[in-house]
């Protein structure tokens, strides 16, 4: 099986190192198209993380590229209204012209994602059952016909135009991993889309929700796993751990040790970072969603081209 691999576009560092402009990010995009990477995808936060907003600068890149994937890692739908956002995706998906895929999360339970909830105007305590019920109603509106909805949201007659370009909408990856996920993603999920377990603990879970899919009459084949990985990549490896630490702790203001327990992480040498990635794929993973601890432009030519050295 082909190895698909993502390139996560540096949002959120270029906000916080004062850098806003929209342009040197469509053109990581455009390079990661000329380089061969599959897919491009942004993150979402609006006062959390600062960074630029999702949809809209995927629809950018979506009009400067023609061949890789777009997707988001992760949106969070619970800060959104699933009606106004059903007609975002519906659109972007026509820009993209069928390569969005929506990697979608509940939000990790932090203060200032707590506040952020606050911000928008959304229960904190609620965000998973208004996330499954907003795509659930996303889900019914892009089929294009009269929608009547009862629920935290009411809709009468709805008809939501365009449609997606994929019929049915783009494919929906769920990220997580506490126990609840493997129930979720194996009934109702195109896929899994985690950022914290092991390659060990990544085929337990894998499995686990292939048997419920299976189970609920779903073909396992037809999910997709991937993963959402960070590398710093040196072959100098003291180098490259100080400036995974100096990343992590940046980016999220922790303790780096802290954040390497909840996030996959590697940082060394270009061979042992190949071999890393092979571990996730040899445990399942598909679809290997890559961010940089810095330096994009050497790290997307390094890692250019490894997905076909780790095909199955």
């Amino acid at each position: 099986m082909a190895i698909r691999i993502g390139y996560l576009l540096p949002t959120r560092e270029r906000v916080m190192s004062g850098q806003h402009e929209a342009a040197p990010l469509l053109a990581l995009a455009e390079r990661a198209e000329g380089l061969g990477y599959d897919s491009v995808w942004v993150g979402d936060s609006l006062l959390a993380r600062p960074r630029h907003e999702p949809f809209t600068l995927l629809a950018a890149a979506a009009a400067r590229t023609r061949r890789v994937e777009l997707g988001t890692a992760v949106l969070l739908p619970a800060l959104r209204n699933p009606v106004v956002m059903a007609h975002q995706v519906a659109t972007l998906d026509r820009i993209a012209e069928g390569r969005l895929i929506l990697g979608v999360g509940i939000a990790s339970d932090v203060e200032n994602i707590r506040a952020e909830f606050v911000a928008a105007g959304v229960p904190f305590e609620k965000r998973v059952g208004r996330m499954l019920e907003g795509l659930r109603l996303c889900r019914a509106l892009w089929r294009g016909e009269p929608v009547d909805w009862d629920g935290r949201w009411t809709v009468r007659q709805g008809v939501l135009g365009p449609t997606p370009h994929r019929r049915g909408g783009p494919p929906i990856w769920l990220a997580g991993s506490v126990p609840a996920t493997i129930e979720r993603v194996g009934r109702h999920f195109d896929g899994w889309f985690p950022n914290g377990p092991s390659p060990q603990d990544y085929a337990a879970t894998w499995a686990q929700m292939q048997a419920v899919a299976r189970d609920a009459g779903r073909d396992p084949g037809a999910l997709t796993g991937a993963a959402y990985l960070t590398l710093a990549v040196d072959e100098d490896a003291a180098r490259a751990q100080a400036r995974m630490d100096a990343f992590l702790a940046t980016y999220y203001g922790q303790r780096p040790d802290v954040m390497r327990k909840k996030q996959a992480c590697y940082a060394g040498p270009l061979a042992g970072a190949r071999e890393w990635l092979g571990a996730f794929v040899a445990a399942g993973a598909s679809h290997l969603v890559l961010r940089f601890a810095g330096d994009q432009e050497r790290h997307m030519d390094l890692l250019a081209g490894i997905g076909a050295t780790l095909a199955r």
